[in-house]
């Protein structure tokens, strides 16, 4: 159910956290047990590597062969927002206000053009199904030569994308128009969040205004949703990653939008179903036997509505146990190969991933079946890998959150500042 609630990523003003050569032993260990019991790779196949770095030679000459054959949006000012710690950059942000519309554009990496099904970096892409975040430690879907690399939108060079843009009417924010195709990009600068939340403080920084554009239009986007029966889970996010969650909920929105409603396809679709109502009530009353928490009596129709109400009304203490008590009645979503059901927590009819191709396998397939329309034999079967890899990848950093807590590690920190080897160590979290 993180579908609507993007990792949130920063680094303290710490360094590393430094640990004995013992247990960084005993992490490398636990490390290796995990993937063994959970069919993760860590290695890439030597094929694998040899074709990625193939693919890395004489980019921008590839890119400029490229241009005739695409948009070029590269006077458009357009900048990524991603945590201070990120490896690659899979999509930037454009915007623009007119009388009548907002024009926002999500430009994706172009990763299919890199990756299609008859290489070998397709291949293990399929096998692996996402890339695979425990603290401190990531297993890439792929190679990094390649996905940090020519399919990250670094700043100031030119890079192949897939360009959402969406036409928004100012009243009610509905889809105007929307048009899907590749292009060539610039990005002006990397932020981290941190860099974003400045820039909307600072009216002199470069891309304030846009910032403040986009964020104004963002904030709209979240309210409605929420006023639409969304869950929101995290209601205290500020303003950068509001911008990010929002703008990309949109374009995954317009991307499975076309491929249903005009191309009538079979993708893949994300769907979550709903709790019982029976689930639903037992959420509901756990959250109300709270202290200091009360359900508003206006909202108690719609639990979605009744547990946003609550999360903005309730003590910063209680917020993690009114979370998980929603969390223990959602049941797990799923991909399918059509979006019969909708997406519950979101409560999107339809829904589907198209923005992270770098790092799910969903994402690459959609990529493919919008740009060439055709719908992989294996679909139905992909659809299944993507969710039990995901589910195998979550449930394996979860066990690794638990052991680093029990050698006496704090998994946030290890995961937010790295950690380093000494002889003595100092300090453990």
């Amino acid at each position: 159910m993180s579908d609507s609630e993007p990792a949130q990523g920063s680094i303290e003003d710490q360094g590393p956290v430094e640990i004995s050569p013992e247990l960084a032993r005993q992490l490398e260990n636990k490390r290796d047990d995990l993937f063994e019991k959970f069919d993760l790779h860590d290695e890439f196949p030597p094929d694998v590597v040899a074709e990625a770095e193939a693919r890395t030679e004489d980019v921008q000459a590839e890119i400029q062969a490229e241009i005739e054959d695409r948009a070029d949006m590269r006077p458009l000012p357009t900048w990524t927002v991603d945590p201070v710690d990120a490896q690659d950059f899979d999509d930037a942000i454009s915007v623009l206000e007119r009388d009548d519309e907002y024009v926002l554009w999500v430009h994706i990496a172009d990763v299919t053009h890199y990756v299609h099904p008859d290489s070998e970096m397709w291949a293990e892409a399929i096998d692996r199904a996402n890339t695979v975040y425990l603290p401190g430690y990531t297993m890439h879907m792929l190679p990094p030569v390649l996905a940090e690399t020519v399919c990250s939108l670094v700043p100031g060079e030119d890079r192949l994308a897939h360009t959402v843009e969406m036409h928004l009417d100012k009243d009610d924010l509905s889809y105007q128009t929307i048009e899907i195709y590749k292009s060539v990009i610039h990005s002006d600068e990397r932020l981290t969040y941190k860099d974003a939340e400045q820039r909307l403080d600072d009216e002199t920084a470069p891309l304030h205004d846009d910032l403040s554009l986009v964020f104004d239009l963002a904030d709209q986007m979240h309210e409605q949703r929420k006023a639409e029966g969304s869950l929101v889970l995290n209601p205290r996010r500020d303003r950068a990653h509001t911008i990010i969650e929002e703008s990309m909920l949109k374009a995954n929105k317009a991307v499975t939008h076309e491929l249903m409603w005009n191309r009538g396809v079979e993708a893949v679709y994300r769907v979550h179903p709903q709790p019982s109502p029976e689930e639903w009530d037992d959420a509901l009353q756990e959250i109300q036997e709270l202290n200091g928490v009360s359900i508003p009596g206006d909202a108690w129709d719609d639990p979605r509505k009744a547990v946003n109400a609550t999360l903005e009304q309730a003590p910063e203490r209680q917020l993690g146990k009114i979370q998980w008590a929603v969390m223990k009645v959602m049941p797990r979503a799923r991909y399918m190969n059509d979006p019969f059901g909708g997406h519950h927590a979101l409560n999107f009819e339809i829904y589907g991933h198209f923005t992270s191709p770098i790092r799910r396998m969903s994402d690459l397939v959609n990529h493919w079946i919008v740009y060439q329309n055709d719908v992989p034999e294996t679909l139905i079967s992909l659809c299944d890998r993507a969710s039990d890899k995901q589910q195998a990848g979550e449930t394996a950093e979860r066990e690794y959150r638990d052991f680093l807590e029990e050698v006496g590690l704090d998994p946030d920190a290890v995961n937010n500042r790295g950690v380093t080897v000494v002889d003595s160590p100092t300090t453990s979290s």
